[in-house]
Protein backbone atom coordinates (compact mmCIF):
# COMPACT_ATOMS: atom_id res chain seq x y z
CA UNK A 1 0.00 0.00 0.00
CA UNK A 2 1.13 3.83 -0.68
CA UNK A 3 0.54 5.83 2.16
CA UNK A 4 1.39 9.47 2.45
CA UNK A 5 2.53 10.47 5.56
CA UNK A 6 2.62 14.31 6.68
CA UNK A 7 4.92 14.93 9.91
CA UNK A 8 6.98 11.97 9.72
CA UNK A 9 9.54 14.10 11.17
CA UNK A 10 7.12 14.81 13.98
CA UNK A 11 6.94 12.31 17.67
CA UNK A 12 3.56 10.82 16.03
CA UNK A 13 4.48 10.55 12.23
CA UNK A 14 7.98 9.32 13.02
CA UNK A 15 6.63 6.47 14.47
CA UNK A 16 3.68 5.84 12.66
CA UNK A 17 6.23 5.99 9.19
CA UNK A 18 8.43 3.30 11.08
CA UNK A 19 5.57 0.88 11.74
CA UNK A 20 4.45 1.13 8.15
CA UNK A 21 7.37 0.52 6.70
CA UNK A 22 8.32 -2.09 8.77
CA UNK A 23 4.59 -3.89 7.84
CA UNK A 24 5.87 -3.47 3.77
CA UNK A 25 3.81 -0.61 3.33
CA UNK A 26 5.33 2.31 0.80
CA UNK A 27 5.55 5.68 2.55
CA UNK A 28 6.05 8.70 1.42
CA UNK A 29 6.85 11.36 4.06
CA UNK A 30 6.26 15.13 4.14
CA UNK A 31 7.81 17.07 6.40
CA UNK A 32 8.86 21.09 6.84
CA UNK A 33 11.80 20.85 9.44
CA UNK A 34 10.09 23.60 11.47
CA UNK A 35 11.82 25.21 14.24
CA UNK A 36 9.31 24.91 16.90
CA UNK A 37 12.02 22.51 18.67
CA UNK A 38 15.57 21.87 17.71
CA UNK A 39 15.38 20.78 14.26
CA UNK A 40 18.68 18.06 15.32
CA UNK A 41 15.83 15.79 16.70
CA UNK A 42 13.83 16.01 13.61
CA UNK A 43 16.38 14.78 11.79
CA UNK A 44 18.05 12.26 13.61
CA UNK A 45 14.08 10.84 13.18
CA UNK A 46 13.91 10.79 9.81
CA UNK A 47 17.48 9.38 9.42
CA UNK A 48 16.21 6.33 11.04
CA UNK A 49 13.19 6.36 8.45
CA UNK A 50 16.00 6.77 5.36
CA UNK A 51 17.80 3.58 6.35
CA UNK A 52 14.65 1.81 4.80
CA UNK A 53 13.88 1.76 1.06
CA UNK A 54 10.34 1.94 1.71
CA UNK A 55 10.39 5.50 2.84
CA UNK A 56 10.94 8.09 0.38
CA UNK A 57 11.38 12.33 2.07
CA UNK A 58 10.02 15.59 1.06
CA UNK A 59 10.72 18.32 2.91
CA UNK A 60 8.32 20.98 2.00
CA UNK A 61 5.59 23.30 4.27
CA UNK A 62 1.42 22.01 3.72
CA UNK A 63 1.12 26.54 3.53
CA UNK A 64 3.29 25.52 -0.03
CA UNK A 65 -0.16 23.84 -1.79
CA UNK A 66 2.19 23.49 -5.24
CA UNK A 67 4.83 21.76 -3.57
CA UNK A 68 2.60 19.54 -2.22
CA UNK A 69 0.23 18.54 -4.90
CA UNK A 70 3.20 18.03 -7.27
CA UNK A 71 4.49 15.14 -3.78
CA UNK A 72 0.83 14.24 -4.23
CA UNK A 73 0.47 13.61 -8.01
CA UNK A 74 3.92 11.89 -7.73
CA UNK A 75 2.99 9.60 -4.75
CA UNK A 76 -0.37 8.37 -6.17
CA UNK A 77 -0.92 7.41 -2.45
CA UNK A 78 -4.16 5.07 -1.61
CA UNK A 79 -3.99 6.37 2.22
CA UNK A 80 -3.60 10.07 3.54
CA UNK A 81 -2.40 10.39 7.19
CA UNK A 82 -1.89 13.69 7.98
CA UNK A 83 -0.22 14.08 11.43
CA UNK A 84 1.83 17.72 10.41
CA UNK A 85 0.32 20.47 12.77
CA UNK A 86 1.67 22.99 14.67
CA UNK A 87 1.34 21.26 17.98
CA UNK A 88 0.98 22.38 22.00
CA UNK A 89 -1.22 24.34 23.74
CA UNK A 90 1.33 26.57 25.49
CA UNK A 91 2.80 28.04 22.44
CA UNK A 92 -0.65 28.86 20.90
CA UNK A 93 -0.58 31.59 23.48
CA UNK A 94 2.73 33.01 21.89
CA UNK A 95 2.36 32.95 18.30
CA UNK A 96 -1.23 32.05 17.10
CA UNK A 97 -0.56 32.86 13.54
CA UNK A 98 1.28 29.91 13.26
CA UNK A 99 -1.23 27.77 14.24
CA UNK A 100 -3.69 29.60 11.41
CA UNK A 101 -1.05 28.92 8.79
CA UNK A 102 -0.37 25.56 9.41
CA UNK A 103 -3.21 23.98 11.23
CA UNK A 104 -6.00 25.84 9.02
CA UNK A 105 -4.38 26.59 5.44
CA UNK A 106 -1.78 23.73 5.35
CA UNK A 107 -4.81 21.67 6.27
CA UNK A 108 -6.89 22.74 3.48
CA UNK A 109 -4.52 21.70 1.05
CA UNK A 110 -4.29 18.76 2.07
CA UNK A 111 -8.14 18.20 1.69
CA UNK A 112 -7.36 19.41 -1.74
CA UNK A 113 -4.65 17.03 -2.34
CA UNK A 114 -6.62 13.96 -1.10
CA UNK A 115 -9.74 15.20 -3.37
CA UNK A 116 -7.12 15.35 -6.42
CA UNK A 117 -6.06 11.70 -5.72
CA UNK A 118 -9.30 10.24 -4.70
CA UNK A 119 -7.70 8.74 -1.89
CA UNK A 120 -9.12 5.35 -0.51
CA UNK A 121 -8.87 6.94 2.88
CA UNK A 122 -8.03 10.36 4.57
CA UNK A 123 -6.99 10.25 8.43
CA UNK A 124 -5.70 13.30 10.28
CA UNK A 125 -5.01 13.95 14.17
CA UNK A 126 -6.87 16.02 16.39
CA UNK A 127 -6.56 16.60 19.55
CA UNK A 128 -8.59 15.63 22.94
CA UNK A 129 -8.41 20.04 23.48
CA UNK A 130 -10.83 19.99 21.22
CA UNK A 131 -13.32 18.79 24.30
CA UNK A 132 -12.28 21.83 25.54
CA UNK A 133 -15.12 23.70 28.57
CA UNK A 134 -16.60 19.90 28.62
CA UNK A 135 -16.88 18.88 31.71
CA UNK A 136 -18.76 15.19 30.80
CA UNK A 137 -16.61 12.37 31.02
CA UNK A 138 -15.50 10.24 30.13
CA UNK A 139 -15.13 12.21 26.90
CA UNK A 140 -17.14 10.96 23.71
CA UNK A 141 -17.28 11.31 20.34
CA UNK A 142 -20.93 12.44 19.95
CA UNK A 143 -20.91 14.63 22.89
CA UNK A 144 -21.32 18.48 21.52
CA UNK A 145 -17.55 20.61 21.51
CA UNK A 146 -18.20 23.87 20.74
CA UNK A 147 -16.14 26.08 23.68
CA UNK A 148 -12.49 25.54 22.67
CA UNK A 149 -10.35 26.84 25.58
CA UNK A 150 -7.21 28.01 23.13
CA UNK A 151 -6.76 28.90 19.31
CA UNK A 152 -4.89 25.33 19.29
CA UNK A 153 -7.66 23.52 20.19
CA UNK A 154 -9.66 25.69 17.53
CA UNK A 155 -7.89 25.32 14.84
CA UNK A 156 -7.96 21.53 15.36
CA UNK A 157 -11.50 21.54 15.89
CA UNK A 158 -11.70 23.50 12.32
CA UNK A 159 -9.75 20.98 10.61
CA UNK A 160 -12.53 18.19 12.15
CA UNK A 161 -15.30 20.41 10.29
CA UNK A 162 -13.20 21.23 7.17
CA UNK A 163 -12.70 17.40 6.59
CA UNK A 164 -16.09 16.40 7.31
CA UNK A 165 -17.42 19.00 4.27
CA UNK A 166 -14.53 18.00 2.10
CA UNK A 167 -15.88 14.11 2.93
CA UNK A 168 -19.30 15.10 2.21
CA UNK A 169 -18.54 17.23 -0.93
CA UNK A 170 -15.96 15.02 -2.22
CA UNK A 171 -17.20 11.49 -0.63
CA UNK A 172 -13.40 11.00 0.50
CA UNK A 173 -13.48 8.53 3.35
CA UNK A 174 -12.00 10.47 6.57
CA UNK A 175 -11.19 9.35 9.65
CA UNK A 176 -10.66 11.91 12.49
CA UNK A 177 -8.87 11.30 15.24
CA UNK A 178 -8.66 12.66 18.76
CA UNK A 179 -4.86 12.09 20.59
CA UNK A 180 -5.11 11.69 24.39
CA UNK A 181 -1.54 12.81 25.76
CA UNK A 182 0.65 10.77 23.73
CA UNK A 183 4.17 10.31 25.00
CA UNK A 184 7.00 8.08 24.65
CA UNK A 185 10.62 7.58 23.03
CA UNK A 186 11.60 10.46 20.80
CA UNK A 187 9.31 12.81 21.93
CA UNK A 188 9.20 16.46 21.69
CA UNK A 189 11.30 18.62 24.10
CA UNK A 190 7.95 20.44 25.09
CA UNK A 191 6.33 17.84 26.16
CA UNK A 192 5.99 17.27 30.27
CA UNK A 193 7.75 14.20 30.27
CA UNK A 194 11.06 15.21 28.40
CA UNK A 195 10.74 18.22 30.68
CA UNK A 196 10.58 16.41 33.96
CA UNK A 197 13.08 13.85 32.78
CA UNK A 198 15.41 16.17 31.68
CA UNK A 199 14.82 18.61 35.13
CA UNK A 200 15.00 15.70 37.52
CA UNK A 201 18.34 14.50 35.41
CA UNK A 202 20.10 17.95 35.48
CA UNK A 203 18.49 19.14 39.48
CA UNK A 204 16.54 21.78 38.04
CA UNK A 205 12.99 22.08 39.62
CA UNK A 206 10.14 20.67 36.96
CA UNK A 207 6.85 22.75 37.46
CA UNK A 208 3.66 21.18 38.30
CA UNK A 209 0.53 23.08 37.34
CA UNK A 210 -2.45 23.39 39.33
CA UNK A 211 -0.48 22.27 42.50
CA UNK A 212 -0.74 19.11 41.00
CA UNK A 213 -4.09 17.97 40.70
CA UNK A 214 -4.18 17.52 37.38
CA UNK A 215 -5.36 14.11 35.42
CA UNK A 216 -4.27 12.98 31.67
CA UNK A 217 -5.58 10.03 29.96
CA UNK A 218 -2.14 8.83 29.09
CA UNK A 219 -1.57 7.24 25.65
CA UNK A 220 1.81 5.40 25.28
CA UNK A 221 3.43 6.11 21.60
CA UNK A 222 3.13 2.17 20.41
CA UNK A 223 -0.37 1.88 21.66
CA UNK A 224 -1.44 5.23 19.52
CA UNK A 225 0.23 4.00 16.26
CA UNK A 226 -1.62 0.40 16.50
CA UNK A 227 -4.74 2.21 16.85
CA UNK A 228 -4.22 4.61 13.81
CA UNK A 229 -3.01 1.50 12.01
CA UNK A 230 -6.15 -0.57 12.43
CA UNK A 231 -8.23 2.74 11.72
CA UNK A 232 -6.52 3.18 8.17
CA UNK A 233 -8.71 -0.38 7.55
CA UNK A 234 -11.85 0.42 9.32
CA UNK A 235 -12.83 2.69 6.52
CA UNK A 236 -15.84 4.69 7.19
CA UNK A 237 -19.14 3.86 4.98
CA UNK A 238 -21.81 6.20 5.40
CA UNK A 239 -25.10 4.61 6.29
CA UNK A 240 -23.14 1.54 7.88
CA UNK A 241 -22.44 2.35 11.49
CA UNK A 242 -20.67 -0.02 14.22
CA UNK A 243 -22.11 -2.11 16.61
CA UNK A 244 -20.82 -2.06 19.77
CA UNK A 245 -20.60 1.68 20.92
CA UNK A 246 -22.60 5.35 19.66
CA UNK A 247 -21.02 5.62 16.58
CA UNK A 248 -20.09 9.07 15.36
CA UNK A 249 -20.56 8.46 11.88
CA UNK A 250 -21.51 11.06 9.93
CA UNK A 251 -25.22 11.06 8.51
CA UNK A 252 -24.51 13.10 5.80
CA UNK A 253 -20.66 11.60 4.65
CA UNK A 254 -18.20 8.10 4.68
CA UNK A 255 -16.86 10.18 7.72
CA UNK A 256 -15.69 9.53 11.81
CA UNK A 257 -14.33 10.65 14.81
CA UNK A 258 -12.48 8.64 16.69
CA UNK A 259 -10.83 8.94 20.08
CA UNK A 260 -7.40 7.29 20.78
CA UNK A 261 -6.99 6.82 24.62
CA UNK A 262 -7.22 3.87 26.81
CA UNK A 263 -9.65 5.27 29.51
CA UNK A 264 -7.49 5.45 32.50
CA UNK A 265 -6.55 8.76 33.81
CA UNK A 266 -3.60 8.89 36.23
CA UNK A 267 -2.98 11.58 38.33
CA UNK A 268 -0.07 13.92 37.18
CA UNK A 269 1.70 13.12 40.61
CA UNK A 270 1.66 9.39 40.12
CA UNK A 271 2.90 10.23 36.61
CA UNK A 272 5.91 12.32 38.10
CA UNK A 273 6.56 9.62 40.27
CA UNK A 274 6.68 6.93 38.64
CA UNK A 275 9.25 8.91 36.63
CA UNK A 276 11.54 9.51 39.82
CA UNK A 277 11.37 6.04 40.38
CA UNK A 278 12.93 4.53 37.49
CA UNK A 279 15.41 7.85 37.34
CA UNK A 280 16.41 6.35 41.20
CA UNK A 281 16.29 10.30 42.25
CA UNK A 282 13.38 12.86 43.56
CA UNK A 283 12.48 15.69 41.98
CA UNK A 284 12.79 19.28 43.01
CA UNK A 285 9.07 20.49 42.54
CA UNK A 286 7.84 23.90 41.83
CA UNK A 287 4.29 23.60 42.33
CA UNK A 288 2.38 26.38 39.90
CA UNK A 289 -1.39 27.79 39.59
CA UNK A 290 -3.31 26.43 36.70
CA UNK A 291 -2.19 27.38 33.09
CA UNK A 292 -4.39 29.83 30.76
CA UNK A 293 -6.17 27.56 28.74
CA UNK A 294 -5.27 24.18 30.18
CA UNK A 295 -8.19 21.63 31.88
CA UNK A 296 -7.72 19.63 34.85
CA UNK A 297 -8.38 16.24 33.31
CA UNK A 298 -9.08 14.43 30.35
CA UNK A 299 -10.82 11.19 29.66
CA UNK A 300 -11.53 9.11 26.83
CA UNK A 301 -14.45 6.99 25.74
CA UNK A 302 -12.52 4.31 24.00
CA UNK A 303 -15.21 1.90 23.48
CA UNK A 304 -15.89 2.99 19.66
CA UNK A 305 -12.07 2.75 18.84
CA UNK A 306 -12.50 -0.99 20.46
CA UNK A 307 -15.46 -1.63 18.43
CA UNK A 308 -13.93 -0.77 15.35
CA UNK A 309 -10.52 -2.04 16.00
CA UNK A 310 -10.65 -4.74 18.37
CA UNK A 311 -8.53 -2.77 20.31
CA UNK A 312 -7.68 -0.15 22.85
CA UNK A 313 -4.39 1.27 24.49
CA UNK A 314 -3.44 -0.62 27.58
CA UNK A 315 0.30 0.21 28.10
CA UNK A 316 0.92 1.20 32.03
CA UNK A 317 2.13 4.37 32.95
CA UNK A 318 4.93 2.96 34.10
CA UNK A 319 6.28 0.55 31.32
CA UNK A 320 5.48 4.11 29.22
CA UNK A 321 8.01 5.90 31.42
CA UNK A 322 10.42 3.05 31.55
CA UNK A 323 10.46 3.53 27.74
CA UNK A 324 11.17 6.93 27.73
CA UNK A 325 13.56 6.98 30.36
CA UNK A 326 16.11 4.20 28.41
CA UNK A 327 15.89 6.34 25.35
CA UNK A 328 16.47 9.46 26.45
CA UNK A 329 19.41 8.02 28.77
CA UNK A 330 20.75 6.41 24.99
CA UNK A 331 20.11 9.27 23.22
CA UNK A 332 21.49 12.08 25.82
CA UNK A 333 19.67 15.18 23.94
CA UNK A 334 21.32 18.02 23.72
CA UNK A 335 19.57 21.51 25.12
Amino acid sequence: MRVLVTGTAGFIGFHLARRLIRDGHEVWGVDGMTTYYDVRLKQARHAQLKKHNGFSEHLLMLEDAEALDAVTEQARPEVIVHLAAQAGVRYSLENPRAYVDSNLVGTFNVLEAARKAEVGHLLLASTSSAYGANTNMPFGETQRADHPLTLYAATKKATEEMSHSYSHLWKIPTTAFRFFTVYGPWGRPDMALYKFVRGILEDQPIDIYNDGDMWRDFTFIDDLVESIVRLIDAVPVEGEPVAGAADSLSPAAPWRLVNIGGGHPVKLLDFIEAIERRLGKPAIRNYMPMQKGDVPKTFADASLLEALTGYRPSTTVEQGVDAFCDWYLEYKPEG
